[in-house]
């Protein structure tokens, strides 16, 4: 590997076009938190970072440094998470799932435990096994208990025991293992409320894919 170059670990949070071929990519990395790149080119019919550069894409990312900016020079892809991007429903809470991670991280942070949940968030919800209205509340609840912003609520709030057991295996429970169990639709309602209410509480920001995803549900 040349020298100048960074080998990263990350995941497509979003893409822009930038002229006629290029993009802007930014990335959620182990190694360099979360950090934007171009990918020249990555427009181009035969591009080989065409398809390394599309939202969810989790991969290799090898990264020229510049000083004014960083430049993707070559990828190779892990995981494609094509059903994220071919159904409605799934691609609306990805883009909210992401654009939650745009905002929350930085550049040259340990982001390491985010980019897990965010892989395995996508996971869960490419594998349709859990209802991805379940998969928002965890991820919310276990993000902002990874931030250090979230207050467990109790019993004395009226939430249901079978709520609040949920709630100390999202905050608990290791991270490759969070969507492993299911909840009745009372207890999911509660656990959107909470998620819904310690969000509010912690970040004080509107997400626009949030009011679309919104939308949607209606």
């Amino acid at each position: 590997m040349n020298e100048d170059l960074l080998e990263l670990t990350g995941l497509v949070l979003s893409n822009s076009p930038i002229g006629e071929y290029d993009r802007r990519v930014v990335l959620l990395t182990r190694e360099r938190g979360r950090i934007a790149c171009f990918a020249r080119g990555a427009r181009r019919p035969g591009s080989p970072v065409m398809a390394a550069s599309l939202p969810f894409c989790f991969g290799t990312y090898r990264v020229r440094e510049g000083r004014s900016a960083n430049v993707l020079v070559e990828a190779r892809l892990h995981t494609f998470f094509e059903k994220l991007r071919s159904d409605m429903e799934r691609t609306c809470y990805a883009s909210y799932l992401a654009e939650v991670l745009r905002y929350i991280t930085r550049e040259n942070n340990d982001e390491a435990a985010l980019l897990l949940l965010a892989f395995q968030s996508f996971r869960a919800l490419e594998s349709g096994r859990i209802p991805c209205r379940l998969v928002r509340a965890v991820f919310e609840i276990r993000m902002l208990r990874i931030e250090g912003e979230f207050l467990p609520p109790q019993e004395t709030d009226g939430f249901s025991p079978a709520a609040l057991q949920a709630v100390a295996h999202i905050t608990k429970a290791p991270i490759r293992t969070l969507y492993t169990f299911a909840v009745n639709d009372a207890v999911l309602e509660q656990l959107e409320h909470i998620a819904e209410v310690s969000m509010e509480r912690s970040l004080h920001h509107r997400f626009e894919s949030l009011e679309i995803l919104k939308a949607l549900m209606l």
